[in-house]
């Protein structure tokens, strides 16, 4: 909604330009052809100003098509192992897992905060700039859990170690805030991070003499990652599960 609380409105060649469908000239020519279509009759004008509503995916089709979801939306994605958080650098890219023309969206979707190309699980992608500063802001304290696998048993003493808030890792000078643990087995275990550092997790076992060969986020906040969203898939989030990540009841 803007400032005065009306909603939104976009010419429908920029909207649709903006969401990756393709140039202004292409976009009149998909309307000139009565390929866009809103509620049920055919949009011949590429200039009209459309308003920009949460249901407008639900009411639009574009070449037979539904809409893809207009600006402001959030994604949650299972990140596979081997995919790079990256626009730029080489081998399969995490922005490769989404439609092409997703990729030509303005605004840009961001991923929010990043996962390491060898950690696997939930990760937030965004093209509301706001929202994402929001989830990554300090004082927010959005918590994110690591299900982690060790190359050795543990010793006994990690848990206290992590919860000490006095732990440093190599090259830094500032102690760690405090982890909470939960040991699955002599070599697994559960982290719940309240910062996020580089290579954290890996480093902090390192810290205390062992290695990370498994690394996997199942929750970021209150949101936990789906059962049913298999690596690679991806799904919108709806208000309950943005709210999910602020500590609000789970969606």
């Amino acid at each position: 909604m803007s400032k005065a609380g009306k909603t939104p409105t976009l010419r429908l060649d920029r909207l649709l330009a903006n969401m990756g469908y393709g140039s202004r000239r292409e976009i009149g020519l998909l309307t000139g052809a009565g390929l866009v279509v809103l509620d049920g009759a055919a949009l011949r004008d590429s200039d009209q100003r459309i308003p920009v509503t949460p249901d407008l995916a639900q009411r639009m089709m574009v070449d037979g098509a539904p809409l893809d979801p207009p600006p402001g939306v959030t994604l949650m994605l299972h990140k596979p192992l081997g995919v790079t958080c990256s626009h730029k650098e080489a081998g399969p890219l995490v922005y490769g897992l989404l439609p092409d023309r997703w990729r030509r969206r303005d605004p840009a979707l961001s991923t929010v905060g990043r996962l390491d190309k060898e950690t696997s699980g939930l990760l937030l992608l965004t093209d509301d700039g706001a929202l994402l500063h929001r989830i990554i802001a300090p004082k927010s304290n959005v918590a994110k859990r690591y299900q982690v696998t060790l190359d050795r048993p543990l010793k006994g003493n990690e848990a206290a170690i992590f919860a000490s808030g006095t732990l440093m890792l190599e090259g830094e000078d500032k102690p760690l805030l405090p982890v909470e643990t939960e040991v699955h087995d002599e070599t697994r275990a559960a982290v719940t991070l309240h910062e996020g550092r580089y290579h954290q997790v890996r480093r902090m076992f390192a810290a205390v003499g062992n290695h990370v060969v498994g690394l996997h986020r199942d929750r970021i906040g209150g949101l936990d990652l789906p059962a049913d969203l298999e690596a690679g898939a991806y799904r919108v989030m709806d208000e309950a599960a943005i709210a999910a990540v602020f500590g609000g009841a789970q969606a």
